[in-house]
């Protein structure tokens, strides 16, 4: 028995922490609009509102720290933060890794092209030049698709979305790999410069947050998911999914058995 009240007291140290600081730090990049983005030189985004409702339910502050999207998880290891908004799609190699939180939207992906450009369905952009994140899931899931093709699609990789988005403005790339809610949300601001194609290329997916596994940890990912799955029973969640998607999005409680 004392043994096992040692494990507790040791498994809520994080979170006891964050509590005691009155803040939690949060690592995410900027450049992932509708979740994360910087408008008018503010930080602003579904993660925001998500965390800010997370927030009052742990009764702390939230204190951002903002890096390019192949420094973040590395962060999270170094111990930079106490949590990852991003949020990331739920894949088997990073369920391995990571803890994920209560799922906050889908993630399927999809393309999103140049208004007038040669593509009305996905296996159109065979042999064409098309943008990608560097080092996420989307480009796993394009290469993989790519694969598929006749001709292998010319892959572009990028630090941020945002550039990719910028270069197929300027058309050094036709089209643009990432989650359908992601560039169904820049589709609508560019003002038919951009064009979504359906259906979506990509396997059934879903964003999360990400936590580490450790057991110091574990007692802070439970709050931020009870928190979630509050937010999700009252309605909170679908009416930001609304709000910044212009629809909601039936997501599991947990996803243990991802689609890749």
């Amino acid at each position: 028995m004392l043994f096992s009240a040692s494990l507790s007291a040791h498994a809520e140290d994080v979170l006891a922490k964050v509590k005691a600081a009155g803040t939690l730090k949060v690592g995410t990049e900027t450049a992932f609009a509708p979740f994360d983005y910087i408008d008018a030189g503010e930080h602003a985004g579904l993660n925001v509102d998500l965390f800010a409702e997370i927030g009052k339910e742990l009764g702390v502050k939230i204190e951002w720290v903002a890096l390019p999207w192949e420094g973040v998880l590395p962060g999270l290891e170094a111990g930079k933060f106490d949590v990852v908004a991003g949020p990331a799609t739920i894949t088997k190699a990073r369920l391995e890794r990571y803890r994920f939180t209560v799922p906050i939207a889908e993630a399927t992906v999809a393309i999103l092209k140049k208004a007038g450009a040669p593509i009305s369905k996905p296996e159109d952009i065979a042999g064409k030049a098309v943008g990608v994140g560097k080092a996420t899931a989307q480009l796993a899931q394009l290469t993989e698709f790519s694969a598929t093709l006749p001709t292998k699609v010319d892959i572009r990789e990028y630090p941020a979305f945002n550039d990719a988005y910028a270069d197929m403005a300027a058309g050094r790339i036709v089209a643009v790999a990432n989650s359908l809610p992601n560039i169904a949300f820049v589709a609508k601001q560019r003002n038919g410069a951009f064009e979504v194609v359906l259906p979506p290329f990509g396997k059934k997916t879903y964003f999360g947050f990400i936590g580490t596994k450790d057991a110091d940890h574990a007692s802070l990912v439970d709050a931020i998911d009870a928190a979630l799955l509050k937010m999700k029973a009252d309605g909170r969640m679908a009416k930001l999914q609304e709000k910044w998607f212009g629809q909601k999005f039936d997501t599991p409680d947990a996803v243990k058995d991802p689609a890749f």
